[in-house]
């Protein structure tokens, strides 16, 4: 299913119960400007939202096939604050309100990632759930503020029960290429996880530490 969907501008309450819930909050705003893009990009590129539907090819899961960890513990102990610093020189917030804003968005429980083929297993410390994934097509979603995303869909074809029915990835590229990050929408409704613009869990390759991170984030 391949479609492009204007997202409304008002709060829209997400009533489904997701048994392996990553995001958080069961209301959404689909009115956000959802504008955590690389805030060094030149204005009008892909990685900032702008793009023609035609730009947007489908993709594999190989694309996001790796170890992946959260960095929401990194925010939480400090080690992205100088990200936060930087981003009010260049923002329109200062380095407090960038925190809560990416707290929200980063907020999750799974702090671990697999991919591997069409398996991915979602990990909560030591604990984890799997799931074999078939792509579902994408869907591009519109922002208030007038930048798209496009959201790459894989619909669960068989795993554990706990694993979630539907997996969401958005990473700023549009066409097959592999991601050096990614943040990632799960749950059990696939129209209500296109509402969520507020709470997107945000993956790093595992074999970078904190620093190396905050790097890679400053240099974008």
């Amino acid at each position: 299913m391949n479609k492009t969907i204007t997202t409304l501008s008002y709060a829209l309450a997400v009533s489904a119960t997701l048994t392996f819930a990553g995001t958080a909050g069961a209301q959404t705003s689909s009115g956000n400007n959802h504008g955590h893009s690389h805030s060094h990009d030149k204005k009008g590129s892909v990685h900032d939202g702008y793009f023609d539907d035609d730009q947007v090819k489908a993709r594999q899961l190989s694309d996001w096939e790796g170890d992946w960890q959260s960095v929401y513990p990194y925010l939480v102990d400090g080690t992205l604050d100088p990200v936060m610093a930087d981003k009010a020189k260049h923002g329109d917030k200062s380095a407090g309100e960038y925190r809560a804003y990416y707290d929200t968005g980063y907020k999750t429980d799974v702090d671990r990632i697999v991919i591997n083929g069409k398996k991915v297993t979602f990990f909560r410390g030591k604990d984890s759930v799997t799931g074999e994934y078939e792509t579902d097509g994408h869907e591009i979603l519109t922002y208030k503020k007038g930048n798209r995303g496009a959201r790459f869909v894989f619909r669960k074809s068989t795993g554990d029960d706990a694993a979630p029915r539907f997996i969401q990835f958005s990473d700023h590229i549009v066409a097959p290429e592999k991601a050096d990050h990614y943040h990632l929408y799960w749950g059990n409704d696939r129209a209500a996880l296109l509402n969520e613009v507020t709470n997107w869990p945000t993956y790093y390759p595992a074999n970078l530490n904190g620093k190396q991170i905050a790097e890679e984030m400053l240099a974008h």
